[in-house]
């Protein structure tokens, strides 16, 4: 699935890792070259057999990142779930691009909760969703899931009901969530990550969800960043398709 890019979203998607094929210009015909006279008894040179390149080895993918377990004495799945954040209050509304729906809501674990654009994992974050023009939208909120510290007040509240309280407040057009721990918390799924990733997740009001890679694990296979922005088109296209109906 491709999208129309300006020269800016090409730029995050290059700063993503993700290369953006374009059309080559016509190449203009080579000029003929003229045939060289031989010698009527000469004999045709044969050419020496060739001799077949031995295959590169396939490069193998990073396995997809599982789940970690719960420490001892933490809710189900080892995950609370933060309010939601307001990722570019300082966006204008007027200036949202149209299509984009009401609000956005992404959904990951965050190495820094309080701050989910920061660090290496916050900018990928950042660029991943510049590239689909979220930051001139107002409405994109994001609610990390962390893990309880032994000995420190915990932060948060259990995944589900946070998720429910999020839907009712935002009423975002779209959740997008990424990484299986988020998945996993959202959808309450046992299934791998690349079989989430293949479907459209309706979540108990109706909110439509695209679950695809976490930015940590794109970090460290940067393989799997055409795969994520091509969840990422798929996730904008539902929600263009919903609002021109």
């Amino acid at each position: 699935m491709s999208l129309e890019l300006d020269a800016r979203q090409r730029a995050m998607l290059q700063e993503m890792g993700v290369t953006v094929w374009a059309a080559p210009p016509p190449r203009p015909a080579p000029e003929p070259v003229p045939a060289q006279p031989t010698a009527a008894h000469a004999e045709a040179a044969v050419p020496p057999p060739m001799q077949a390149a031995a295959p590169a080895p396939a490069r193998r993918p990073t396995p997809e990142p599982a789940a970690r377990a719960a420490p001892a004495g933490a809710p189900p799945g080892g995950l609370l779930l933060g309010a939601p954040q307001a990722l570019y209050p300082q966006a204008d509304p007027a200036a949202t691009p149209p299509g984009l729906g009401e609000a956005w809501l992404v959904v990951l674990e965050s190495p820094t909760p309080g701050e989910p654009l920061a660090g290496e994992v916050g900018r990928l974050l950042d660029n991943m969703l510049r590239a689909m023009g979220l930051h001139r939208h107002p409405r994109t909120f994001v609610a990390t899931l962390g893990r309880p510290a032994p000995g420190l007040p915990a932060e948060g509240v259990e995944p589900a009901a946070g998720l429910q309280q999020a839907l009712a407040t935002l009423r975002p057009a779209m959740v997008l969530v990424l990484g299986l721990a988020a998945a996993r918390a959202v959808l309450g799924s046992r299934e791998p990550l690349g079989r989430l990733r293949a479907a459209t997740h309706r979540l108990a009001d109706g909110t439509p969800a695209v679950v695809s890679y976490d930015p940590a694990y794109l970090l460290r296979a940067p393989e799997a960043k055409a795969a994520a922005w091509a969840d990422l088109c798929r996730a904008l296209a539902l929600v263009r398709h919903t609002a021109a109906g």
